[in-house]
C-alpha cells in the first residue's frame, strides 16, 4: 500500500479512537467494568452480645467491658445512636450517629459502602472515616462503641486535646468512643485490624482523634480522614488509597505514634488541625456525584485514572497492529 495512504489511514484511526474513549458510551463501559462486584451470598450469621476483653493497645482509648457491642454482619451497620449531648461537626450540632462497620461514621442514616472514594468527594454527605475499606466482623472481630460522662476516659481527653490544642483551656464534658478491634478484611478472614475513632465534646468546641493499632496488609483501597458536604472541610490521612499501606500506627499529626487528632466545631476556618500537621495527600481533588464513584470520570472533567490508562494502552495496541 501506498506510504501515504498508510499514514493516512493511521490518523483516521487514531482519531476514531480518541472519539471513541471520550464518548459517554466508552466511559460508561468502562465505569461497569471496573466497579463491577459480584453479588454477595452470605450464610446466616447471629449477633453477640459477649463483651470485648478490656484491654487498649497503643494509642487507644480505653473499650471493652461495658461497650455496646454491634451485630456480626459483613457491611452492616449499628442502629442509630442518640447521643447525650449534641456533637459539633463543623458547624452542624447532630443528636445522633451510626458506626458503620466498614470503617465510617455517619449522622443523618447509615452507610453500607464498602467501596471507599477518595476525600475530597464533593458529595452531599458529612463523613468521619477512620480506616474506610471493605471490612468484614462475621467470623473474627468485634465493632463496639461507648458513651462518657464522667470518669477517666473524660480526664484523659481534656488532657490530650490540650496537649495537642494549646491555648485553649479545654474542659471535655462528654465522649463518644468506638473500637473496631481484630475485625477481617472481607474474604480474608484471620486478618486483624484494630482502630477507633474517639469524638470529643465541651462547650461550643469539638474535636475528633483516629487511634490505629494493628492494621495488616492489604490491597483493598483505603480512605482514613473527614470529609464534609461539598467538601467544605476534608482531610485524607496519608496513606490513603496507597497499595498495601500499613503505615497509619506509625505516623500522627501531634507526635503519639497511631493517633491523628482534629478540631471540627470550626465553620469559616480551613485549619482543622494541630500546627505540626503534614499537608493533606496529593491526590486529586476529582469530584465524585452519583454517577462518579471512583474518580473515573467527573463532572465533565476528562480522563483520569484508569481511563486514562486504558486507552493509553489501547492507542500502543492500535499502533503495533497498524505499523505491522
Amino acid at each position: 500500500m501506498d506510504k501515504e495512504l498508510v499514514t493516512m489511514r493511521n490518523q483516521i484511526m487514531l482519531f476514531v479512537l480518541f472519539l471513541l474513549m471520550t464518548s459517554k458510551y466508552f466511559i460508561h463501559f468502562e465505569v461497569l467494568v471496573l466497579n463491577f462486584q459480584p453479588l454477595r451470598l452470605y450464610p446466616p450469621v447471629t449477633t453477640s452480645t459477649t463483651d470485648v476483653p478490656s484491654t487498649t493497645p497503643g494509642p487507644l482509648y480505653p473499650f471493652g467491658a461495658g461497650d455496646t457491642v454491634s451485630s456480626r454482619s459483613d457491611d452492616g451497620s449499628s442502629p442509630p445512636i442518640t447521643l447525650e449531648q449534641p456533637f459539633v461537626y463543623f458547624g452542624k450540632p447532630y443528636q445522633q450517629i451510626y458506626v458503620n462497620h466498614n470503617g465510617h461514621l455517619t449522622f443523618n442514616e447509615a452507610f453500607a459502602s464498602y467501596k471507599p472514594y477518595r476525600f475530597p468527594a464533593f458529595s452531599s454527605r458529612d463523613l468521619i472515616a477512620p480506616f474506610w475499606t471493605d471490612l468484614d466482623n462475621r467470623w473474627n472481630g468485634t465493632i463496639s462503641y461507648r458513651q462518657y460522662s464522667s470518669g477517666s476516659v473524660l480526664q484523659q481527653a481534656t488532657q490530650d486535646i490540650n496537649q495537642y490544642f494549646p491555648n485553649l483551656g479545654f474542659s471535655v464534658n462528654w465522649v463518644f468512643v468506638a473500637t473496631w478491634d481484630k475485625v477481617a478484611y472481607y474474604n480474608n478472614f484471620g486478618t486483624e485490624i484494630t482502630f477507633q475513632v474517639v469524638l470529643i465534646a465541651g462547650g461550643q468546641s469539638s474535636f475528633i482523634l483516629m487511634n490505629y493499632g494493628e492494621i495488616a496488609p492489604t490491597t483493598q483501597d483505603i480512605q482514613a480522614g473527614y470529609d464534609t458536604v461539598s467538601s467544605i472541610h476534608y482531610f485524607s490521612i496519608p496513606g490513603s488509597f496507597q497499595s498495601n499501606d500499613t503505615t497509619f500506627s506509625n505516623t500522627s499529626n501531634v507526635n503519639v505514634a497511631g493517633r491523628w487528632a482534629f478540631q471540627t466545631n470550626a465553620t469559616t476556618s480551613t485549619t482543622d488541625v494541630p500546627s505540626t500537621t503534614p499537608a493533606p495527600t496529593s491526590d486529586e481533588p476529582f469530584a465524585v456525584d452519583d454517577f462518579c464513584i471512583d474518580s473515573i470520570f467527573c463532572k465533565g472533567q476528562g480522563l483520569t485514572g484508569s481511563v486514562y490508562m486504558l486507552s493509553t494502552l489501547l492507542i500502543l495496541v492500535f499502533l503495533t497492529i497498524l505499523n505491522n
